[in-house]
């Protein structure tokens, strides 16, 4: 059972210097942008993935 994490204002802040936003940024993007990007952030140093689309993975998609 996961808890639920209250994301107050002072850990919100936490998370934009965590990845590397600044204030004048912010005005530019939507809490969720940065919750995605945060959550995205996680993924960073995975090296589990056995294979990396190219261009016509893409296009046969």
């Amino acid at each position: 059972m996961q808890h639920a994490v209250v994301l107050n204002q002072a850990l919100f802040l936490l998370c934009c210097v965590q990845l590397g936003i600044s204030i004048q940024d912010l005005d530019l993007l939507t809490i969720g942008m940065v919750n995605d990007m945060y959550a995205e952030s996680g993924n960073d140093e995975y090296k589990g993935y056995a294979q990396i689309a190219t261009q016509r993975d893409f296009a046969a998609f």
